[in-house]
């Protein structure tokens, strides 16, 4: 890229300059090529680290192209230290300016951890990004394993969740990172990009409305109902093969970005698990650093259950959600458009976690639990005295149907205040957009006397 150079004669396997992607000013390198395949010594670490200090005074955002063998380690421990000064930028830089890299080849040992930093990481086909190479696995597991395994573009768009975007090449990456910046803010102090818009605001959301069905058990693409409701072809989902039960991305309403999360019930039947709460905290609390409105569509039967899922530590990455929700300052929005039970109601953005404007679809359940499972705890008593096959199952029909009436309706919900309307799915763009226009003013001072949170990371 052209553009101001940033120390063009330092030397080393950097390049950097202050350039224009797209028509927005960005802080630019490449960490790539050089005698050791843009291997990070003190040199490569003074311009990086030099780049993102100018990118904060300045407010643009960093953008970094990276192919990187690791520390150089003909310059031993200075060139650790490089990379960590560089991490240390990073981090003062992270929720001030966008962060978003683009891993073109390789990118290993401790660089690598760069990337977990960054806003967002864009990763070539070809490129592969670990901590611990084969050699060190094989030694120490006994097992063999190759770059592709431990950390190819496939293994961190699926399994890792580090890969926002998979693309074919460079050229590709160069327009998934120009994408993922139209909609975010130079800084937090700024407003993201406003897109002029022809789609309707009022236009009724007919494929939404027939895409849920009535059946709480029938499954669906969450994603076609999103699409619908959204500014026309304006959603960008952004970790989409990672923990699936949840959908992230960016959208825009009436022209203006927004960040959209939703249970996806075409898998796992929209539950909630240890994946996907990190998925949806990372991505909430990344908008709201950025000012980008938060925007939730929730149909989950609740948490996944499981002896593993809870020792493995459901209990404090759930927790990462609603400290990621409770903490957001943006305005926010909840759309109900089925199941609605227990925990996984109070964290897809409830109101009781400070949601702005809740609405629900006339086929929302809102409850403690599903029907089924609430009639055999209240009334098992009953039924087990039930000798008949055949009457405790009408029974059991029975007071399913009276509990559903009674507790899961979403009127209910709105007349106890936890839903604000009970509106019709046509009528769900139009709403969504006239409320983020009342919330566009929200201001939430932050604490006084606090220097951060302890979130449960």
């Amino acid at each position: 890229m052209t553009g101001v150079p940033v120390a063009a004669r330092r030397g080393g396997a950097v390049q950097a300059s202050l350039t224009d992607l797209d028509g927005r000013r960005v802080a630019w390198f490449r960490l790539a090529g050089g005698p050791h395949r843009g291997a990070i010594g003190p040199a490569e670490g003074q311009v990086v680290e030099r780049l993102i200090r100018m990118a904060l005074d300045i407010g643009v955002p960093v953008v970094g192209e990276v192919s990187t063998s690791g520390a150089d380690v003909r310059d031993g421990l200075a060139s650790l230290h490089a990379w960590g000064r560089v991490a240390r930028a990073l981090t003062d830089a992270s929720g001030t300016v966008p962060i978003v890299f683009s891993v073109v080849g390789p990118c290993v040992a401790g660089p690598a951890l760069l990337l977990g930093i960054a806003d967002h990481v864009v990763m070539t086909e070809g490129a592969y990004a670990y901590v611990s190479g084969p050699r060190s696995v094989e030694e120490f597991t006994g097992l063999p394993a190759t770059s592709a395994d431990l950390g190819g573009a496939e293994v961190h768009a699926r399994r890792s969740g580090l890969a926002s975007l998979m693309v074919a090449d460079e050229a590709e990456a160069a327009w998934a990172v120009g994408d993922l910046l139209s909609y975010l803010p130079s800084n937090w102090r700024e407003e993201a990009p406003v897109v002029a818009c022809d789609d309707p605001v009022d236009r009724p959301c007919r494929v939404a409305a027939v895409t849920v069905p009535d059946r709480p058990t029938a499954s669906y693409d969450v994603r076609a109902v999103i699409d619908d409701v959204v500014d026309r072809d304006s959603f960008l989902e952004v970790r989409a093969g990672a923990a699936p039960n949840v959908v992230t991305g960016y959208a825009r309403l009436a022209g203006g970005s927004v960040g959209v999360i939703a249970n996806q019930p075409s898998y796992r039947a929209g539950t909630l698990d240890i994946d996907a709460s990190t998925k949806a905290a990372r991505f909430v609390q990344c908008c709201d650093a950025f000012g980008i409105p938060l925007v939730t569509f929730v149909d989950s039967s609740g948490f996944q259950p499981g002896k593993d899922i809870e020792w493995q530590g459901i209990i404090r990455y759930g927790a990462q959600l609603v400290a990621a929700y409770a903490g957001a300052t943006v305005p926010r929005v909840c759309v109900v458009l089925r199941k609605a039970y227990g925990g996984a109601y109070i964290v897809m953005d409830s109101r009781g976690l400070g949601s702005d404007l809740v609405l629900a679809w006339p086929t929302a359940e809102i409850a403690v639990m599903g029907a089924p499972g609430a009639v055999q705890i209240l009334h098992r008593r009953r039924l087990d005295s039930l000798d008949d096959p055949a009457a405790r199952a009408t029974t059991t029909a029975q007071l399913e149907a009276e509990y559903s009436s009674t507790f899961c309706t979403p009127l209910v919900s709105a007349e106890r205040g936890f839903v604000d309307d009970v509106i019709q799915p046509d009528d769900t763009r139009r709403l969504l957009v006239a409320g983020l226009a009342a919330l566009r003013s929200k201001r939430v001072p932050p604490p006084a006397g606090l220097k951060h949170t302890n979130p449960p990371l």
